[in-house]
């Protein structure tokens, strides 16, 4: 009897202490964002533009930068756009392959090179400009 009673205060007083960590263990405060940070898309892009454009000009970051600006500004379309970012991210230069494009809106890439040829000649030519 006098074990039984031994082994149920022994019992009972791990358990209680087991209760007691779990109570007193808080995990650290993070937030939900935090976990799961995204890459920020102007960074990822200038990060993949800019060693096309070493040895071309002064600064490729800020190059890179100011074409990645006035793509995102001026091209509506998010097919174009993204598709057009992913020619200057992989190239170095404007590009946009008929296969990125949905077949519906092919016929717009030309137009979409005529409105961005001012912006990306200022950016590469003028980059005091836009900084």
């Amino acid at each position: 009897m006098f074990v039984r009673i031994c082994s149920a205060v022994i019992f009972a007083s791990l358990l209680s202490g087991a209760a007691q960590a779990q109570v007193q263990f808080q995990p650290p405060q993070t937030s939900f964002r935090s976990l799961f940070k995204m890459p920020d898309p102007r960074g990822e892009f200038v990060r993949l533009c800019a060693p096309h454009m070493v040895g071309r000009w002064a600064h490729p970051e800020t190059v890179c930068a100011c074409l990645h600006d006035y793509a995102a500004a001026t091209v509506e379309d998010a097919d174009l756009r993204e598709a057009l970012l992913r020619g200057i991210s992989e190239t170095g230069v404007p590009t946009i392959e008929t296969a990125w494009v949905p077949a519906s809106k092919q016929s717009l890439i030309g137009p979409t090179f005529t409105k961005i040829a001012k912006p990306t000649l200022q950016c590469m030519f003028e980059p005091a400009t836009n900084q």
